[in-house]
C-alpha cells in the first residue's frame, strides 16, 4: 500500500482516527482509533475538555503511526462554532460547548449594534444563539479577550498544538457568522461589535498545509507528517466525501441534522433569513442548509427511558405506537433540557406518555422537520429536487428513512458511511503531488 493518510473526526459524542491505504486506484479505510466525548459540566457551565481531546487525538495518530509509520499527512474536523482563546501559548480556560446558556444576555445587545437583517446580509449565517460572533461578544463583556492573541476554531488549536503553526480555515470560519460572502472576516461586523482585529487574520482554504508535526511531538507519538487543513468543519468534509446527484439534496444526520443542497453562490433573500437558512462555505461552492435537530433529542430519550438498551431496542419500542402527533422539535426548549421526556409531554400536554409514544413522537417530529425544511429550500431556490441523500450515523436508521421519504414524497438514498472522514482524506489527497 502507498499514499496513506489520517484523519482525525470529532464530533460532538464521539471521536475516531480513520487511516487510509490508496493502492492501484483504490481508497480502503480502516478505523484505528475511537474515543467517546462529551460536554463537562463546569461551574455552571457547559464545557470542552480540549486537553483530554488533545490526548485523545495523539493516542489516535499514535495508534496510527503503529499500523504504519509512514503517514503523508494527518488533518482535523470537529464540529463547528466552538473555540479556544490563547494569550500566545496560553490557553483561556474555559473552552464553553456552544449548548451552554451564557449567550442569551447578550443576543438583544449584539442585535442592537449590528441588526440581524444587516449580519444577514453580510454573512448568509442562519441565527443560532450559540453561533460565535454572540460567544464572543460574550466574551468581551466579561473581560475575557483582554490580552487574547488568538482565537481558534477547534481543529486549527488541535493543528497548533502538533505543529506550532496558526492558521485558520475557511469553512469552519464560515460557522462564526462573522465571515462576509466574500469569504473573508466581515471588517465591518467585527468593528460594530468592537472586537479585535488582529484576532481576524486572512483564511486559508482546504488543502493548505499547516506545517509538520513539531520534533518533540512526533517522538512522543512514534512519527512525523504534515498536517493539512481539510474542510475542518466536518459537515463542509461530509458533503465532499459523498457523491451528490444534481438532483439531490444532503442530509447529514448525526447529534445535529443538517439538511441543504450546493449552490455557487450565497442566497441572502428576504424569505432565505426568514427561514434561517445558511449559506455555509464549502471547497469551490456554497452550502445553501439549515441546521435543526438530529439525533440528540432521540439520544437524550433514551438516556432516561431506557440506558441500558441498545438502538434497536428504541426502534422496536417506537414502532409499537401508531401515534402521528409532532413537537416542534427545533424549539429552544429542544435544545438542552433537564428533561426530554418531560419536555415533549409538557408540549403534548397529555400527562405521562408510553416510553414507545415518546420516541415515536420524536421520531416523527424529525421526520416532519426534514420534509419541511425541503419544501422551503425549494420554495426558496424554484427547484425541485427528487432525492434525499442521507449521510453521517443517523443514516443506519431505516424507521427514521422510512418515515422521512413517506413524509416528504422525496426517494431516499441512505449512505451509512463515515463521509465525514472521507471527505477529510479526499481533501488531503486531491493536493497531494508525490
Amino acid at each position: 500500500m502507498k499514499n496513506r493518510f489520517l484523519a482525525i473526526d470529532i464530533g460532538a459524542s464521539s471521536g475516531r482516527a480513520i487511516l487510509s491505504s490508496e493502492a492501484d486506484g483504490l481508497l480502503t479505510c480502516e478505523e484505528v482509533y475511537r474515543f467517546p466525548n462529551g460536554p463537562l459540566m463546569q461551574d455552571g457551565h457547559l464545557v470542552w475538555d480540549i486537553q483530554r481531546l488533545l490526548n485523545e487525538i495523539e493516542n489516535g495518530i499514535r495508534a496510527a503511526f503503529k499500523v504504519c509509520p509512514d503517514i503523508r499527512s494527518l488533518s482535523i474536523d470537529t464540529w463547528g462554532c466552538d473555540y479556544v482563546l490563547l494569550k500566545g501559548d496560553k490557553v483561556v480556560y474555559p473552552a464553553y460547548c456552544y449548548r451552554d446558556s451564557r449567550t442569551e444576555k447578550v443576543i438583544e445587545e449584539v442585535h442592537k449594534l449590528a441588526p440581524f437583517s444587516e449580519l444577514y446580509g453580510l454573512t448568509g449565517i442562519q441565527f443560532q444563539p450559540f453561533n460565535t460572533l454572540y460567544q464572543l461578544y460574550e466574551d468581551k463583556v466579561n473581560g475575557r479577550l483582554e490580552g487574547v492573541t488568538d482565537f481558534l476554531m477547534l481543529p486549527e488549536y488541535f493543528s497548533y498544538r502538533l505543529t506550532g503553526v496558526k492558521k485558520k480555515e475557511y469553512t469552519n470560519a464560515t460557522t462564526t457568522g462573522l465571515v462576509g460572502t466574500d469569504g473573508e472576516f466581515a471588517s465591518l461586523i467585527i468593528d460594530r461589535l468592537g472586537l479585535p482585529s488582529h484576532l481576524f487574520p486572512k483564511l486559508s482554504q482546504p488543502g493548505t498545509i499547516v506545517g509538520t508535526v513539531l520534533p518533540e511531538v512526533a517522538a512522543e507519538l512514534g512519527g512525523d507528517c504534515l498536517v493539512k487543513l481539510c474542510a475542518s468543519h466536518d459537515t463542509a468534509s461530509a458533503v465532499e466525501g459523498v457523491v451528490l446527484p444534481s438532483d439531490a439534496l444532503y442530509l447529514s444526520s448525526g447529534t445535529w441534522s443538517l439538511l441543504g443542497a450546493k449552490v455557487e453562490t450565497p442566497i441572502t433573500t428576504e424569505v432565505a433569513r426568514a427561514c434561517n437558512f445558511s449559506n455555509e462555505g464549502g471547497p469551490g461552492y456554497i452550502r445553501f442548509q439549515k441546521n435543526i435537530m438530529g439525533m440528540w433529542v432521540i439520544n437524550r430519550l433514551k438516556d432516561e427511558l431506557c440506558p441500558a438498551e441498545d438502538f434497536a431496542y428504541v426502534i422496536k419500542l417506537a414502532k409499537q405506537s401508531r401515534s402521528k402527533k409532532t413537537v416542534a422539535i427545533n424549539g429552544p426548549a429542544y435544545l438542552a433540557p433537564v428533561s426530554m421526556r418531560q419536555t415533549i409531554e409538557a408540549e403534548i400536554g397529555e400527562g405521562e406518555l408510553p416510553p414507545s409514544e415518546l420516541f415515536r413522537i420524536a421520531f416523527n417530529s424529525l421526520a416532519k422537520s426534514y420534509a419541511d425544511t425541503i419544501k422551503q429550500i425549494e420554495d426558496i431556490t424554484h427547484k425541485s429536487f427528487d432525492s434525499l441523500v442521507i449521510f453521517g450515523g443517523g443514516a443506519k436508521n431505516g424507521f427514521l428513512n422510512e418515515l422521512t421519504e413517506r413524509i416528504s414524497g422525496k426517494r431516499v438514498i441512505a449512505l451509512p458511511v463515515e463521509a465525514t472522514s472521507l471527505g477529510n482524506l479526499k481533501i488531503q489527497m486531491k493536493g497531494d503531488k508525490a
